[in-house]
């Protein structure tokens, strides 16, 4: 019996055989389905991300891995980490079965690679997450790298688009996105692809807010390493901070570029004294903002 990624779609048009407009018109129905099936999985998408928090708060590592497109998936959301969240980079670990492609070809024996997937897995120590996923739920890769990482104490995320799967069983936090066959039959960089990735970036966007990355919609921990993102910053410290853009400029040059603390070296602190306030509330900048304000009487 195939899976529901495999299946043909029940009533799909015959892309091949319609006007481009009626294939286009099937091809963003599925898109769109695919969104639809996040949405259901949102709950558990949310505690994906408190557990990711917990193990950056605690130092430990996020450790990506897939295979196929599932790989390009994973790949994407965890190389935007450090930049969008200030996440460090030596505390995220991608791995993609066979590695990251050099060419237009992405091999598909990779995904059996049992040996391979299992001294991953063995890297993933106590405390540290594995966020893996397989559109089936049951590649080969994904599987071995979960079992081997649970087995050495750590927490596993696992994103699959097939319901009751070896995969999802294997998981803490199993978030199956339950998206329908594909327009294509079995080419599921489509709408499981889509899953993933809107799925994926639910939830490091909600790791960073949970981390205090995020202050009224705006990222104050970017890191600033190019003409547009110190531009982005400067403006991110003149906002939050009602301060003026040279003057944003100039605490953001005392802080080293870090925008969390330019807003409160902005508002009149050292950087010293804005780190251990910072520290003091979580990294959080709204109640660090709040104790700033002078007392009521």
């Amino acid at each position: 019996m195939l899976s529901q990624t495999t299946e043909r779609l029940s009533g799909a048009v015959t892309i091949d055989a319609v006007s481009a407009a009626h294939a286009m018109s099937a091809f963003l129905d599925g898109q769109q389905a695919a969104i639809a099936a996040v949405r259901l999985a949102a709950g558990d998408i949310d505690q994906g991300a408190e557990v990711m928090a917990s193990a950056v708060r605690s130092g430990r590592a996020l450790v990506y891995a897939a295979a196929g497109s599932s790989g390009l998936m994973a790949l994407a959301d965890a190389c935007e980490l450090s930049g969008t969240f200030g996440i460090s980079p030596e505390s995220v670990r991608i791995y993609m079965a066979g590695g990251v492609p050099a060419d237009g070809y992405m091999p598909g024996d990779t995904e059996d690679d049992v040996d391979a997937a299992q001294a991953v897995g063995r890297g993933v120590k106590q405390g540290d997450v594995l966020i893996v996923l397989s559109a089936s739920g049951t590649t080969p890769y994904a599987l071995a790298v979960a079992e081997c990482a649970k087995a050495n104490g750590g927490t596993i995320i696992a994103l699959a688009n097939n319901p009751r799967t070896p995969l999802l069983d294997i998981a803490d936090v199993p978030i199956c996105l339950e998206t329908p066959p594909e327009v294509i039959a079995g080419s599921t960089r489509l709408g499981a692809g889509t899953a993933q990735k809107a799925a994926l970036n639910l939830m490091s966007s909600m790791m960073g807010v949970k981390l205090g990355h995020v202050y009224q919609g705006m990222m104050v921990n970017v890191v600033a390493d190019n003409a547009k993102l110190i531009a982005r910053a400067t403006g991110i410290v003149s906002r939050v901070a009602d301060v003026s853009m040279p003057e944003a400029e100039t605490a953001l040059q005392k802080s080293k570029g870090n925008p969390k603390l330019a807003i409160l070296v902005a508002k009149g602190v050292t950087v010293e004294a804005a780190g251990d306030i910072l520290d003091a509330h979580g990294g959080h900048l709204g109640p660090c903002l709040q104790s700033l304000k002078p007392k009521q009487t």
